[in-house]
């Protein structure tokens, strides 16, 4: 399995860093200008310090880098965090960055794409914008931890939802909620 990870500027940082470390799939990074910052401010690393969890990193100012371009395949595309005016340009057809490019690109060849939104409260705008990627077959993600596994800390919380993440792109990762029951 073949996954693009994207990193922008919304606060969530350690949610990236998770699904990074955990997913086994190969994964290629793109990480946006305030993703850098992010990064930094929020859990100490650069995007350089990710280079051991991915097969290869983009710049976000490459629009020649292979993920620009329909020709070649990949499984998914995942925007972990994402901002609002990343979601605000996809939603409008704008493709000035890579990490937007490859998200025009996900959505052209029906290639799953997963918006993993950090934003609280959203205003109508992202509410709209957010239902139109949905209906053009986007997976909108906010990043909002399953409770009910009773998480004692935050890592756990982080955990939650990358595990349900890692589900949607069909990574088994453990037990669901009374999966026993379906047995």
């Amino acid at each position: 399995m073949k996954i693009i990870v994207g990193i922008t500027g919304s606060s969530g940082a350690v949610y990236a860093v998770d699904f990074l470390r955990r997913c086994p799939a190969d994964k290629f990074l793109i990480v946006s200008k305030w993703g850098k910052i992010l990064l930094r401010d929020e859990v100490k690393l650069s995007e350089k310090d990710l280079n051991q969890f991915v097969k290869n990193q983009f710049s976000n100012e490459d629009l020649t880098a292979p993920t620009a371009s329909g020709s070649n395949k990949f499984d998914a595309f995942v925007i972990i965090p994402c901002s609002t005016s990343t979601i605000g340009k996809i939603a409008s057809g704008i493709g000035d960055t890579l990490i937007t490019r490859t998200a025009q690109v996900a959505l052209k060849e029906r290639y799953k794409l997963i918006i993993c939104v950090r934003e609280t409260p959203l205003s109508t705008i992202t509410i709209e914008q957010c239902a139109k990627l949905s209906r053009d077959g986007a997976i909108i993600m906010p990043l909002s931890p399953p409770l009910y596994h009773v998480p004692e800390s935050v890592n756990e919380y982080v955990q939650g939802f990358v595990n349900r993440l890692l589900g949607v792109l069909g990574i088994k990762t453990g037990k669901g909620w009374r999966e026993d029951e379906l047995e």
